[in-house]
Protein backbone atom coordinates (compact mmCIF):
# COMPACT_ATOMS: atom_id res chain seq x y z
CA UNK A 1 0.00 0.00 0.00
CA UNK A 2 1.47 3.46 -1.00
CA UNK A 3 0.81 6.68 0.69
CA UNK A 4 1.20 9.81 -0.86
CA UNK A 5 1.47 13.31 1.36
CA UNK A 6 0.84 16.04 -1.26
CA UNK A 7 2.21 19.62 -0.26
CA UNK A 8 1.45 23.17 -1.47
CA UNK A 9 -0.63 22.90 -4.94
CA UNK A 10 -1.12 18.77 -4.58
CA UNK A 11 -4.53 17.95 -3.40
CA UNK A 12 -5.60 15.03 -5.47
CA UNK A 13 -4.21 12.27 -7.44
CA UNK A 14 -4.80 12.16 -10.95
CA UNK A 15 -5.58 8.74 -12.88
CA UNK A 16 -6.76 6.43 -9.39
CA UNK A 17 -9.27 3.75 -9.93
CA UNK A 18 -11.67 3.07 -8.02
CA UNK A 19 -11.69 6.55 -5.66
CA UNK A 20 -13.09 7.18 -2.81
CA UNK A 21 -12.44 9.88 0.55
CA UNK A 22 -12.70 7.99 3.62
CA UNK A 23 -12.66 9.80 6.99
CA UNK A 24 -10.01 7.59 9.31
CA UNK A 25 -10.00 8.65 13.56
CA UNK A 26 -6.93 7.81 14.55
CA UNK A 27 -6.16 8.24 19.52
CA UNK A 28 -3.93 11.51 17.98
CA UNK A 29 -7.16 13.13 16.99
CA UNK A 30 -8.36 13.82 13.34
CA UNK A 31 -6.00 14.32 10.34
CA UNK A 32 -5.53 16.93 7.78
CA UNK A 33 -8.53 15.64 5.68
CA UNK A 34 -10.08 12.61 4.53
CA UNK A 35 -7.73 9.88 2.98
CA UNK A 36 -8.43 9.85 -0.65
CA UNK A 37 -8.38 5.34 -1.44
CA UNK A 38 -7.77 3.83 -4.82
CA UNK A 39 -5.67 1.75 -7.45
CA UNK A 40 -2.87 2.89 -9.92
CA UNK A 41 -2.59 0.26 -12.19
CA UNK A 42 -3.92 -2.85 -9.43
CA UNK A 43 -1.29 -0.86 -6.89
CA UNK A 44 -3.60 0.14 -3.72
CA UNK A 45 -2.61 3.95 -2.91
CA UNK A 46 -3.67 6.46 0.24
CA UNK A 47 -3.44 9.67 -0.82
CA UNK A 48 -3.38 12.89 2.19
CA UNK A 49 -3.31 16.20 0.84
CA UNK A 50 -1.00 17.37 4.11
CA UNK A 51 -2.62 21.09 4.75
CA UNK A 52 -6.45 19.70 3.93
CA UNK A 53 -8.52 20.28 0.62
CA UNK A 54 -7.92 24.07 -0.11
CA UNK A 55 -4.82 24.61 2.11
CA UNK A 56 -7.00 25.74 5.34
CA UNK A 57 -3.80 24.35 7.92
CA UNK A 58 -0.70 25.97 8.45
CA UNK A 59 2.51 24.02 9.03
CA UNK A 60 2.49 24.93 12.70
CA UNK A 61 -1.13 23.21 13.34
CA UNK A 62 -1.02 20.45 11.50
CA UNK A 63 -1.53 16.86 13.00
CA UNK A 64 1.35 15.58 11.80
CA UNK A 65 0.88 12.48 14.27
CA UNK A 66 -2.97 11.60 12.95
CA UNK A 67 -1.50 12.37 9.68
CA UNK A 68 0.89 8.99 9.85
CA UNK A 69 -0.82 7.26 12.72
CA UNK A 70 -3.82 7.61 10.01
CA UNK A 71 -1.64 6.23 7.25
CA UNK A 72 -0.40 3.21 9.04
CA UNK A 73 -3.98 1.97 10.04
CA UNK A 74 -4.74 2.31 6.54
CA UNK A 75 -2.32 -0.31 5.85
CA UNK A 76 0.27 2.28 4.09
CA UNK A 77 3.73 0.36 3.78
CA UNK A 78 5.27 3.51 2.43
CA UNK A 79 5.42 6.67 1.69
CA UNK A 80 6.05 9.14 -0.76
CA UNK A 81 6.15 12.54 1.15
CA UNK A 82 6.19 15.94 -1.59
CA UNK A 83 6.98 19.40 -0.85
CA UNK A 84 7.26 22.11 -1.69
CA UNK A 85 10.53 24.62 -0.76
CA UNK A 86 12.76 27.22 -1.93
CA UNK A 87 16.50 26.64 -2.79
CA UNK A 88 19.62 27.67 -0.62
CA UNK A 89 21.84 26.26 -3.63
CA UNK A 90 22.44 28.88 -7.01
CA UNK A 91 22.27 25.11 -9.12
CA UNK A 92 18.67 24.04 -7.75
CA UNK A 93 16.83 26.30 -9.36
CA UNK A 94 12.89 26.81 -9.72
CA UNK A 95 11.51 24.15 -11.32
CA UNK A 96 13.87 21.69 -9.92
CA UNK A 97 13.37 18.47 -7.71
CA UNK A 98 15.30 17.39 -5.30
CA UNK A 99 15.01 13.73 -3.60
CA UNK A 100 16.08 14.81 0.12
CA UNK A 101 18.29 12.23 2.05
CA UNK A 102 19.05 14.40 5.25
CA UNK A 103 17.07 16.96 7.45
CA UNK A 104 17.76 19.96 9.89
CA UNK A 105 14.82 20.31 12.26
CA UNK A 106 14.62 23.96 13.43
CA UNK A 107 10.75 23.75 14.42
CA UNK A 108 9.66 23.95 18.16
CA UNK A 109 5.87 24.72 18.31
CA UNK A 110 5.22 20.27 17.47
CA UNK A 111 4.82 17.32 19.12
CA UNK A 112 7.08 14.95 17.21
CA UNK A 113 6.89 11.85 18.63
CA UNK A 114 4.14 9.16 19.07
CA UNK A 115 6.12 8.07 22.68
CA UNK A 116 6.16 9.82 25.61
CA UNK A 117 5.52 9.13 29.52
CA UNK A 118 4.45 5.79 30.46
CA UNK A 119 6.67 4.35 26.90
CA UNK A 120 9.56 5.93 26.16
CA UNK A 121 11.84 5.39 22.74
CA UNK A 122 14.36 6.72 21.05
CA UNK A 123 14.26 5.72 17.24
CA UNK A 124 17.30 6.22 15.13
CA UNK A 125 17.07 9.18 12.73
CA UNK A 126 20.77 8.77 11.40
CA UNK A 127 19.34 7.92 8.05
CA UNK A 128 16.02 9.50 7.90
CA UNK A 129 14.61 8.12 4.50
CA UNK A 130 14.25 5.21 3.05
CA UNK A 131 17.06 4.78 -0.20
CA UNK A 132 15.20 1.96 -1.94
CA UNK A 133 12.21 4.96 -2.18
CA UNK A 134 14.68 7.69 -3.40
CA UNK A 135 16.14 4.82 -5.97
CA UNK A 136 12.78 4.55 -7.43
CA UNK A 137 12.59 8.21 -7.37
CA UNK A 138 15.27 9.11 -8.84
CA UNK A 139 15.15 6.58 -12.18
CA UNK A 140 11.47 7.96 -12.65
CA UNK A 141 12.26 11.49 -12.57
CA UNK A 142 14.96 10.73 -15.21
CA UNK A 143 13.04 8.52 -17.46
CA UNK A 144 10.39 11.54 -17.23
CA UNK A 145 12.93 14.49 -17.87
CA UNK A 146 12.26 15.64 -14.85
CA UNK A 147 15.58 18.38 -13.96
CA UNK A 148 16.27 16.46 -10.72
CA UNK A 149 18.87 16.07 -8.27
CA UNK A 150 19.63 12.67 -5.68
CA UNK A 151 20.73 13.76 -2.14
CA UNK A 152 20.48 17.22 -0.29
CA UNK A 153 19.83 18.45 3.20
CA UNK A 154 16.04 19.84 3.92
CA UNK A 155 16.08 22.58 6.51
CA UNK A 156 12.74 22.42 8.25
CA UNK A 157 11.82 25.54 9.95
CA UNK A 158 8.78 26.38 11.97
CA UNK A 159 6.89 29.70 9.98
CA UNK A 160 4.65 30.27 8.85
CA UNK A 161 7.05 33.52 8.06
CA UNK A 162 9.81 33.30 5.69
CA UNK A 163 13.10 33.39 6.76
CA UNK A 164 15.21 36.40 7.43
CA UNK A 165 17.98 36.81 5.18
CA UNK A 166 20.10 36.37 7.96
CA UNK A 167 18.81 33.33 8.56
CA UNK A 168 19.07 32.01 4.80
CA UNK A 169 22.89 32.77 4.94
CA UNK A 170 23.13 30.66 8.18
CA UNK A 171 21.11 27.66 6.71
CA UNK A 172 23.63 27.88 3.54
CA UNK A 173 26.68 27.72 5.57
CA UNK A 174 25.42 24.86 7.11
CA UNK A 175 25.18 23.29 3.54
CA UNK A 176 21.45 23.10 3.34
CA UNK A 177 19.97 22.42 -0.05
CA UNK A 178 16.53 23.53 0.31
CA UNK A 179 14.39 25.03 2.79
CA UNK A 180 10.35 24.52 3.73
CA UNK A 181 8.22 24.11 6.61
CA UNK A 182 6.42 20.45 6.83
CA UNK A 183 8.99 17.22 6.55
CA UNK A 184 9.43 17.43 10.55
CA UNK A 185 8.17 15.66 12.37
CA UNK A 186 6.59 14.30 9.72
CA UNK A 187 9.50 12.49 8.88
CA UNK A 188 10.34 11.40 12.42
CA UNK A 189 7.01 10.11 12.49
CA UNK A 190 6.97 7.80 9.84
CA UNK A 191 10.35 6.64 11.22
CA UNK A 192 8.75 5.48 14.26
CA UNK A 193 5.58 4.21 12.41
CA UNK A 194 8.29 1.65 11.04
CA UNK A 195 6.66 3.14 7.35
CA UNK A 196 9.09 3.55 4.69
CA UNK A 197 9.50 7.29 3.70
CA UNK A 198 11.35 9.66 1.00
CA UNK A 199 10.61 13.41 0.28
CA UNK A 200 10.78 14.73 -3.43
CA UNK A 201 11.16 18.86 -2.34
CA UNK A 202 9.76 20.88 -5.50
CA UNK A 203 11.77 24.12 -5.83
CA UNK A 204 9.35 27.05 -6.56
CA UNK A 205 11.91 29.99 -5.69
CA UNK A 206 15.15 31.02 -4.39
CA UNK A 207 14.99 31.57 -0.67
CA UNK A 208 16.10 35.47 0.33
CA UNK A 209 19.67 35.03 0.05
CA UNK A 210 19.29 35.00 -3.58
CA UNK A 211 19.76 38.53 -5.27
CA UNK A 212 17.11 38.14 -7.47
CA UNK A 213 14.96 37.04 -4.39
CA UNK A 214 13.22 40.51 -4.42
CA UNK A 215 12.08 40.37 -8.30
CA UNK A 216 9.91 36.98 -7.73
CA UNK A 217 6.40 37.94 -7.63
CA UNK A 218 3.64 35.90 -6.02
CA UNK A 219 1.89 35.30 -9.62
CA UNK A 220 5.31 33.66 -10.75
CA UNK A 221 5.39 31.78 -7.78
CA UNK A 222 2.11 30.08 -8.23
CA UNK A 223 2.82 29.71 -11.69
CA UNK A 224 5.71 27.30 -10.48
CA UNK A 225 3.84 25.81 -7.80
CA UNK A 226 1.45 24.62 -10.03
CA UNK A 227 3.78 23.46 -13.28
CA UNK A 228 5.71 21.47 -10.05
CA UNK A 229 2.36 19.59 -9.00
CA UNK A 230 1.65 18.65 -12.82
CA UNK A 231 5.17 17.10 -12.89
CA UNK A 232 4.72 15.82 -9.32
CA UNK A 233 1.75 13.62 -10.49
CA UNK A 234 3.46 12.49 -13.41
CA UNK A 235 6.25 11.15 -11.27
CA UNK A 236 4.14 9.51 -8.89
CA UNK A 237 1.76 8.11 -11.38
CA UNK A 238 4.91 6.60 -13.14
CA UNK A 239 6.56 5.31 -9.71
CA UNK A 240 3.60 3.60 -7.75
CA UNK A 241 3.74 0.69 -10.42
CA UNK A 242 7.62 0.16 -9.19
CA UNK A 243 6.91 0.40 -6.10
CA UNK A 244 4.07 -2.45 -6.17
CA UNK A 245 6.38 -5.19 -7.20
CA UNK A 246 6.68 -7.73 -4.97
CA UNK A 247 10.07 -7.45 -2.73
CA UNK A 248 11.55 -8.18 0.37
CA UNK A 249 12.03 -6.39 3.48
CA UNK A 250 13.91 -2.64 3.72
CA UNK A 251 17.34 -3.38 3.19
CA UNK A 252 18.12 0.45 5.31
CA UNK A 253 15.65 -1.31 7.88
CA UNK A 254 13.14 1.46 7.72
CA UNK A 255 10.34 -1.00 8.22
CA UNK A 256 12.08 -2.74 11.34
CA UNK A 257 13.04 1.26 13.33
CA UNK A 258 11.74 -0.34 16.80
CA UNK A 259 13.41 -3.05 16.87
CA UNK A 260 16.05 -1.29 19.65
CA UNK A 261 14.44 1.78 20.08
CA UNK A 262 11.66 1.23 23.30
CA UNK A 263 13.40 1.40 26.32
CA UNK A 264 11.14 1.02 29.03
CA UNK A 265 10.66 -2.57 30.42
CA UNK A 266 7.36 -4.39 29.71
CA UNK A 267 6.54 -4.08 33.23
CA UNK A 268 6.00 -0.69 33.34
CA UNK A 269 4.77 0.23 30.01
CA UNK A 270 1.23 2.05 30.50
CA UNK A 271 -1.36 0.25 29.45
CA UNK A 272 -3.39 3.44 28.23
CA UNK A 273 0.06 4.94 25.85
CA UNK A 274 0.05 0.71 24.44
CA UNK A 275 -3.74 1.30 23.21
CA UNK A 276 -2.86 4.47 21.96
CA UNK A 277 -0.16 2.93 19.78
CA UNK A 278 -0.96 -0.43 19.01
CA UNK A 279 -0.93 0.67 15.38
CA UNK A 280 2.19 2.56 14.86
CA UNK A 281 3.84 0.17 17.23
CA UNK A 282 1.91 -3.14 17.89
CA UNK A 283 4.91 -4.89 16.00
CA UNK A 284 7.22 -4.47 19.08
CA UNK A 285 4.26 -3.58 21.61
Amino acid sequence: MIGIIGGSGLYDIEGLEDKTWRAVDTPWGAPSDELLFGQLEGVPCVFLPRHGRGHPTSPTHLNYRANIDAMKRSGVTDILSLSAVGSLREDLAPGHFVIVDQFIDRSFAREKSFFGDGIVAHVSMAEPVCPRLGDVLLDTAQELGLPVTRGGTYLVMEGPQFSTRAESQLYRSWGCSVIGMTNMPEAKLAREAEINYATVAMVTDFDCWHPDHGHVTVEAVIKLLLANADNAKQLVRQAIPKLGTPRGPCPAGCDRALDHAIITAPAYRDPAMAARLSVVAGRVL
